[in-house]
């Protein structure tokens, strides 16, 4: 069970229980950000701040992670204190009995991959979010926001790998695909593109053609493959 802390809106006073979410540790732990009494409101988002970095208390590895948010009924979005520089505490009743970090062994085989747990997307960062944590899933590190700003969209980075992500109404066009393509090969990068409303049949042509992996965004927060390319890499 994640910890849960009281939580007083500062806009209209309102109170809720905030239960910390759960992520799931590449050694297979589930973990929570260590949360504090204090929230503040967010008026406006800023990228570096919007992920906290976590400790998996049985393997020490140390992820970043959305930072927990909980969206008053006033309309507030309020940012929960997380505790800095502590490890997570993991789920006692999967740990319980297992070694210590000390304990594990420095090389060790791979364990298997857990299901993909997606996040309701509500909003265009929630988006930005479900793609992030996908290709965390799909085994990128050290997502980060790219350097270089796509036409339209969010773009996203990792080693070896450019991500587009457009929460738009708008299915994305050929161009969108070609200027994703084109920035990735200046990078001597792959890439992948996510979108909200889906693309036109000449977008996911021209995907096919440039090699271009293609996914839509569902409301559940989990990317649905839209060509074989993006079959491939999910399964990989």
């Amino acid at each position: 069970m994640s910890e849960s802390v009281p939580v007083r809106c500062p806009a209209c006073r309102r109170e809720h229980l905030y239960a910390a979410p759960t992520y799931p540790c590449v050694c297979g732990t589930p973990i929570s950000p260590p949360l504090e009494p204090g929230v503040r409101a967010v008026t406006h988002q800023v990228w570096e701040e919007a992920w906290v970095t976590v400790e998996c208390a049985l393997c020490g590895r140390r992820s970043e992670w959305p930072h927990p948010e909980l969206g008053c009924a006033c309309g507030t979005v309020l940012r929960i204190a997380v505790t800095a520089d502590v490890p997570a505490a993991a789920d006692r009743s999967l740990s319980a009995g297992s070694p210590t970090p000390s304990e594990i062994p420095a090389v060790r085989p791979a364990p298997p991959r857990r299901a993909f747990q997606p996040i309701t997307i509500r909003t265009a960062r929630d988006a930005v979010t479900a793609a992030a944590l996908y290709l965390r899933w799909l085994g990128y590190q050290d997502i980060r926001r790219a350097d270089q700003r796509p036409p339209s969209g969010i773009g996203l980075a990792a080693r070896g790998l450019l991500a587009q992500v457009d929460p738009t109404v708008r299915p994305a066009s050929p161009r969108d695909v070609e200027c994703l393509w084109l920035t990735a090969m200046t990078e001597s990068a792959h890439c992948v593109y996510f979108s909200l409303a889906g693309y036109t049949t000449e977008a996911r042509a021209r995907a096919d053609t440039l090699g271009v992996p293609l996914f839509v965004l569902d409301l559940t927060g989990t990317p649905q493959p839209v060509n074989a390319l993006a079959d491939e890499l999910s399964d990989t």
